[in-house]
């Protein structure tokens, strides 16, 4: 499965929702949180996520009503 990296604000998530989405199934796009980095003070997270291409990535923020800063499909060194 390809993996992507993101950017978009924090708001409206807290940490301890972020920590529960973490271990979330697959969605309806077929996306899935392999990482999710944050900084609360800087009002920002980097989800590195699993996903059939960058549109189901797209479609998977809108859903939360979040737009990203932008959306890097990118290669782990993790298998």
């Amino acid at each position: 499965m390809p993996k992507f990296i993101d950017s978009h604000a924090m708001s409206p998530f807290t940490a301890d929702e972020l920590k529960k989405l973490q271990n979330s199934p697959p969605d309806e796009f077929g996306v899935t949180h392999h990482d999710i980095l944050f900084s609360e003070q800087d009002d920002k997270i980097y989800c590195v996520l699993d996903a059939p291409d960058a549109e189901a990535i797209h479609r998977h923020h809108a859903k939360a009503g979040i737009t990203c800063d932008w959306v890097h499909q990118v290669e782990s060194t993790r298998r």
